[in-house]
């Protein structure tokens, strides 16, 4: 039952114009962090910048699922964890880069970035909460917003730590957890599309 109180098909509707609101904020917030990121010489946001192409890939996919059958939102839940997975071990493969040939971030802009996309991501958040007791693509774009939120807070801990130690293990670290959590967060959607899948099969063969 959607949680607005409305029909299908207007809840439909409301599904739709939200993810059509964070598929623009994250598109957007993945090209502005992924430059700055560059400039400031931070794992932290480029780890940041492609969970952000993670989100709007998933917020895409469950664009396309809603209005759709359970099985078509399950793969598209499955598609979207899939990418989170491969996109958090690119990360972690920049960090180890960056661990060997050195890096200086620059603490200022990683915590003006890192408070922009913090605010980005609360709007998100907002604005799937209502969503979040939907199907399981709506269920995933939920996980990934709220894992952003986390995400963001440790962006702009890692900025304020190169200031007071001068070194750049701090934003190294933050980058590496990113990246932990948006894997984890991509083999908890494949836990929940397989579920969902496998109760969807169930109902049909009886």
């Amino acid at each position: 039952m959607p949680e607005c109180g409305c029909g299908a098909g207007q809840a439909e509707k409301l599904e739709r114009r939200t993810l059509v609101l964070l598929l623009v904020i994250n598109g957007g917030m993945f090209v502005i962090e992924l430059l700055l990121g560059w400039l400031a010489q931070s794992t932290g946001l480029i780890a940041d910048s492609l969970d952000m192409l993670a989100d709007a890939a998933v917020y895409g996919l469950a664009l396309y699922a809603v209005g759709r059958g359970v099985l078509l939102q399950a793969r598209a839940a499955q598609v979207s964890g899939v990418l989170q997975v491969i996109l958090g071990l690119g990360v972690l493969f920049e960090v180890l880069r960056r661990l060997l040939f050195g890096s200086e971030p620059q603490s200022l802009l990683i915590m003006s970035v890192g408070t922009l996309a913090l605010l980005a991501n609360i709007t998100c958040l907002v604005l799937i909460s209502r969503h979040r007791d939907g199907g399981v693509h709506m269920r995933a774009s939920w996980i990934f917003s709220t894992n952003d939120v986390i995400a963001n807070l440790g962006v702009i801990t890692s900025g304020i730590l190169v200031a007071v130690v001068g070194n750049r293990f701090p934003d190294l670290v933050v980058g590496t957890i990113i990246s932990l959590v948006v894997v984890r967060g991509g083999i908890k959607i494949l836990r929940e599309a397989k579920e969902a899948r496998d109760s969807a099969l169930s109902a049909q063969g009886e």
